[in-house]
């Protein structure tokens, strides 16, 4: 499915290129590998670039690079390595321990409802999958994750909240994913992770990249606070008895 790449102008100053027209994992991975590819051989003028789901939006300085040139230098740089996503060493998913349902997932029973699960067999099925984090917007650190299993899909709700805790993990629609910061939302909460998905004050903000993979792992209420203090102290949660 990767098709044939698109370069398209976004302004001035950008360029979007684009790997196809559907979410899939081959077209993210294609677009996580050129922005790879950029990170490791920078192109003058190149200032930022941001993964999509199938597409990576490129910021320029026309002042030293023109739109002309670099779609010249980024078509060059595909051609000479049609596969660039293989460049990415593949690395262990990210274990996510989740508390799910009571007061961290209050939305749990009603996704259990809609879908005719009972609250274990979907806790089970979304704890199974791994998930592929195609790209992080709607704030910092925001994964939106493919994988979910189809049977788990269920609607936003139809009034968001206005204030969903940071780590709440919510399904929306076919997706799923994790709130890394106190905002408003609409998403349906099954759980809350105690691992920081975004912190303002480390040397890596945000915790998970385009073309990570995730795995989430249930924990007791118990477990949640333990891990929680650990977290606040400057811990690390990996290997904790999780």
């Amino acid at each position: 499915m990767s098709g044939r790449v698109r370069f398209l102008p976004a302004g001035e100053r950008a360029l979007v290129v684009e790997f196809g027209d559907a979410i899939d994992p081959e077209i993210n991975a294609r677009v996580v590998g050129l922005a790879g590819s950029l990170a490791r051989k920078p192109i003058p003028g190149v200032r930022e670039y941001v993964v999509s789901y199938r597409s990576l939006l490129v910021m320029f300085d026309p002042m030293r690079v023109g739109e002309r040139g670099l779609k010249l230098r980024l078509a060059w740089r595909l051609r000479a390595s049609p596969k660039v996503d293989s460049d990415r060493a593949p690395s262990a998913a990210v274990e996510l321990p989740v508390c799910y349902g009571g007061g961290f997932g209050p939305d749990l029973p009603d996704v259990a409802a809609h879908t005719g699960l009972s609250v274990e067999e979907v806790v089970r099925r979304h704890s199974a999958a791994v998930y592929r984090v195609y790209m992080i917007g709607f704030m910092p650190g925001f994964p939106y994750l493919g994988g979910l299993d189809e049977t788990l899909a269920t609607p936003r709700l139809s009034t968001p909240r206005a204030i969903i805790p940071a780590g709440s993990v919510g399904i929306g629609g076919s997706q799923t994913g994790v709130y890394p910061l106190d905002s408003p939302g609409g998403w349906r909460l099954i759980g809350r992770t105690p691992r920081r998905l975004y912190d303002a004050k480390s040397n890596k903000p945000v915790l998970l990249s385009a073309g990570d993979e995730v795995r989430f792992v249930p924990i007791s209420a118990e477990d949640f606070e333990r891990l929680e203090r650990d977290e606040s102290r400057g811990g690390s949660i990996k290997g904790a008895g999780i």
